[in-house]
Parts: structure tokens; sequence; C-alpha cells
């Protein structure tokens, strides 16, 4: 546990960027914030440096990922299917089956040390879900969550036509997060067609444009999540 409690937050616009390179970029940042609490654990309270965190916002080219607990089954497409559709596959190391990225979409991954906030990765995946329900309800979307299935979706509770409109897979170690969330705000759809969206093949995907019939401001949705994560968090964004 840190001695030195760090609320601050650091955010990052990283724009569009290649999956790989803003995967190397996370585990950059995830290396020296372990490196850093390691070292911690070995010097008196006056003497240890706060944890940073770190909250990167990004959209990333067309691209598959599967997560540790995936099949390879789940992507529907061979090479020649991912070079026809511009897409590339990676196996990544979070938690979770298969995903799309693509642009449109609102890739979060927080970087948070939780000894500075709670070292509890349930409460910490409700409180993610939770800032994009609350982020729909802004644009009079009601939507929630499904029990046993991880990410926010539309008529969860009928569940007449159940779809999910954000996805989540995070990594965690020593309490420190990587990966995240993907936000569909107008996102193309069709991509999903090509895999079974995080080994579930009974229910849809949609977006908040598809649910709204006309293209969101992605900037506008940014703010909106940001607001609610730094409120759930009780964080301090630091804008870089």
């Amino acid at each position: 546990m840190n001695e030195i409690i760090n609320k601050k937050v650091e955010f990052r616009d990283l724009g569009k960027m290649d999956y790989q390179d803003a995967w190397d970029y996370q585990e950059e940042l995830f290396a020296k914030t372990i490196a850093l609490k390691i070292q911690n654990r070995n010097l008196p309270a006056e003497e240890q440096t706060p944890t940073p965190n770190y909250l990167l916002f990004v959209e990333h080219p067309h691209v598959y990922t599967l997560g540790k607990s995936g099949k390879e089954e789940n992507l529907l497409l061979d090479e020649k299917g991912l070079e026809d559709h511009h897409a590339t596959y990676y196996k990544i190391n979070r938690g979770g089956d298969i995903t799309y990225h693509g642009p449109g979409q609102l890739v979060g991954y927080p970087l948070l040390d939780l000894d500075n906030f709670f070292t509890d990765i349930h409460k910490y995946l409700r409180f993610l879900e939770e800032a994009i329900i609350l982020t729909l309800a802004d644009y009079g979307i009601e939507a929630g969550r499904i029990d046993g299935l991880t990410g926010v979706w539309l008529d969860h509770v009928d569940q007449k036509n159940p779809r999910k409109i954000c996805a989540m897979g995070v990594k965690s170690s020593r309490w420190v997060t990587m990966h995240g969330f993907a936000f569909n705000v107008n996102a193309d759809l069709s991509y999903f067609g090509n895999i079974i969206p995080c080994g579930i093949d009974d229910k849809a995907v949609t977006s908040l444009e598809k649910e709204l019939g006309k293209k969101i401001d992605l900037n506008e949705v940014k703010e909106k999540v940001k607001k609610h994560l730094a409120d759930l968090f009780e964080m301090e964004l630091i804008e870089a």
C-alpha cells in the first residue's frame, strides 16, 4: 500500500494511433509505475515517490484483439480476409475474449495505481461501466449491466434485443491497471460481423450513432466520459 496517496491523473489524448504503438506505450507506463512501487516498498515513507496515474484516450485503425481467455475461432477472418478489410490482429495480455477497435470508437486506457483509490478490481470495472452508463444517460439512452457479462448493454432489463455498446477488458498487476474500455460512438459496426464479439454469439452490438440516428461529436463524448470518470474515482484530471 502506498504511504502517499496520489489522486492526480494525467490525461493524454493520443488521437489516432496504431494498436501496437498504443500497446507499447501502455506497457512502458505500466512497467515504470510498477518499478516505482517496488522501489517505494524498500524506502521509508518520507523518501517514497507518489506513483503516477494516467488516462489515455485513443482511436485505432481497424484491429481485432484476442484476450488471454479468448478462442481464436471467434475471429471469422483468415489472413486474406484481414487484408481485404484493412485490419490487423493481435493476441494480447488483457482479460476477455475477442473484440474490435476502429475509427469512430472511443478507446480508454486507464493506467491507475489502485492503491491510490481502492484495491478492488470488481469495483474498478463497475466504475468504468458506470462512467459509460452515465454518459449514455446524458444522451437520453438507458443502459446498464447484464449479470455475468462485463461491459455496458442496452435493453439490459427485458433483454428482448440486448446489444452491447461498450466492451471492457483489463489487466492488473500489483494493483496497477492497463487496457480498458471500447465505447462504440460512430464505429463501423459491420466489422463486428467478422468476429463472435467477446465470445457471445446470441447478442447484438450497437453504437451511439446507430441508437440516435446521427453522428455524434467524439470530442463531446470524450469530455462527458472524462467528467464521469473523474467524479466516480474522485480523481483530479491533469491535461498533459
